[in-house]
């Protein structure tokens, strides 16, 4: 585990670096902050700022951490979404990745009904890449205006240049604040305006903060430096008055009676290898105290009450990856009892999928996941999960995983996602053109099988790891196991800005 936490941490502080020191010497010349310091001056004092998809793009083209930083954090009391360009990356400008992982921060804004704080340097798309992104940007500006429409306030601190694209983050937010001498909104810059019209222009004539402020009333609030603009923006913040609207703590937080440490050596090497789960539950919920439901019935799935930070929770998690027809059941009903109290769900994945074989299919194994697959569905109060093994087949749909939309999904970086092990999705492919063969009465190559099989392993082996998976945006972030209780309870508490209310009425289960 610290082997895989040693890549994971090289990754993130690959992201930290940004464009690397010449950019980011070339920025701080200029006299600017960096992005994780505008952060912190925007934050309050002393509370956690919980980074989303910190090595978002890693495995890909771009940059480690796609050229913006985004998380949760609270700002003048109000747990807010910080989406912030990093300019020493191609000047803060929007690959594919970029677009993916803003898109993903709106969405949590949605659907936990939090403020969004932009803080924005950015030289809109990276017009290289125009083909895989144009489009999808279109998305971005229909999801702020969105917001809005939801009474979910959007506000902009505009440090830098926002071109084009990047014009349109200002141009659709409810408050917006720019920075004297370094903002510039613009749909098109002078070398463009030059080309298009012939007109010759400077840039504070085209979009600077002071023409914006006092003639085309694109900009609400005058910052004399950066400072003042996070002071501002505080400022805005605090002048929402927002309010939580879902299930306060209803017990006092207790911190766990054994050592987080120890989940660095809980885990199994080998994920084939089954780990005690209810070891890991002791090591991040309160008191390690946990109300276990059906504890003899469907052994393979642990299911129970909790509290996360006093906040109160149901917790569904594989012990023996597998999930056989009686843990699906159980499955089902815990999550229908969860949303008759409306209380929200905690998935701990490490499942291999759903059991096959004559015995379990006669059982009406289809059916009873199935009877999991809809509780999940239609289940409506909040969905957390969180990977800290495998997620393999239908069992990461039964729980809760990213198909199936949880609030929010981490995942700890020993973690694999696929659609079965790369061993069994090689011999399966292998059998099938067997067969093939054989029905066809023609020979079969033996030495061409085995070469096919070794590929496709090398391929699977890669793609299932969690670093190419976080980097392409499947999980809302990699996390040290050893952050897990304080990741969730964050999440919990994020979550409960909006209403919790769970599904009366589902749909037809098929008995």
């Amino acid at each position: 585990m610290l082997g895989h936490i040693e890549r994971y941490e090289a990754a993130v502080a690959e992201a930290v670096a940004g464009g690397g020191e010449r950019y980011v010497e070339r920025h701080r010349s200029r006299g600017r902050l960096l992005v994780r310091e505008r952060i912190e001056l925007l934050l309050d004092p002393d509370t956690p700022f919980l980074e989303l998809s910190a090595t978002a793009a890693a495995g890909t083209e771009f940059a480690v951490g796609a050229a913006v930083v985004t998380g949760i954090g609270q700002i003048s009391g109000t747990e807010c979404v910080i989406l912030a360009n990093d300019p020493t990356v191609r000047g803060g400008s929007m690959n594919p990745i970029t677009v993916r992982k803003m898109l993903r921060a709106l969405a949590i804004c949605r659907e936990n009904r939090l403020p969004m704080v932009f803080l924005v340097e950015s030289g809109g798309a990276d017009l290289p890449h125009q083909l895989h992104l144009y489009l999808q940007v279109g998305g971005v500006f229909r999801d702020i205006t969105a917001l809005s429409a939801a009474g979910i306030p959007t506000i902009s601190l505009v440090f830098g240049s926002s071109t084009a694209g990047g014009a349109y983050l200002p141009g659709t937010s409810d408050y917006v604040v720019m920075v004297d001498q370094q903002a510039k909104v613009f749909l098109g810059g002078p070398p463009l305006v030059k080309m298009a019209t012939g007109e010759e222009a400077t840039d504070e004539e085209l979009g600077g903060a002071a023409m914006h402020s006092r003639i085309s009333g694109v900009s609400d609030y005058f910052a004399v430096d950066e400072v003042d603009a996070v002071r501002l923006g505080r400022q805005i913040v605090r002048g929402l008055s927002y309010r939580k609207l879902g299930r306060p703590p209803d017990q006092a937080i207790r911190a766990p009676r054994h050592d987080p440490e120890e989940l660095l050596g809980i885990v199994s090497a080998d994920l084939k290898v089954p780990f005690p789960v209810r070891e890991v539950l002791a090591r991040v919920l309160d008191d390690s105290a946990f109300d276990e439901f059906k504890p003899d019935y469907g052994p393979n799935l642990v299911t129970g009450f909790a509290h996360l930070y006093g906040r109160a929770c149901g917790v569904l998690a594989n012990d023996r990856g597998v999930l056989l027809n009686e843990d699906a059941n159980k499955a089902a009903q815990f999550i229908q009892l969860a949303n008759q109290v409306d209380l929200p769900l905690v998935f701990v994945q490490n499942v291999t999928g759903y059991m096959v074989g004559a015995d379990y299919e006669q059982r009406g194994m289809v059916k009873h996941g199935s009877h999991q697959i809809n509780a999940v569905t239609n289940s409506t109060v909040p969905h957390l999960t969180m990977q800290i093994g495998g997620s393999y087949g239908a069992g990461n749909y039964g729980m809760a995983g990213r198909p199936y939309n949880p609030r929010f999904l981490f995942a700890w970086p020993n973690a694999k996602t696929a659609v079965m092990g790369a061993e069994q999705l090689a011999g399966t492919l292998s059998l099938v053109a067997r067969a093939s063969a054989e029905s066809k009465g023609q020979p079969f190559d033996e030495e061409a099988d085995a070469e096919r099989r070794q590929t496709i392993e090398a391929q699977i082996l890669h793609e299932e790891q969690a670093m190419i998976m976080s980097g392409q945006l499947y999980d809302d972030g990699l996390i040290d196991p050893r952050d897990t209780r304080d990741v969730l309870g964050v999440a919990l508490s994020a979550v409960m800005t909006n209403e919790c209310r769970g599904q009366r009425g589902y749909g037809v289960f098929r008995m």
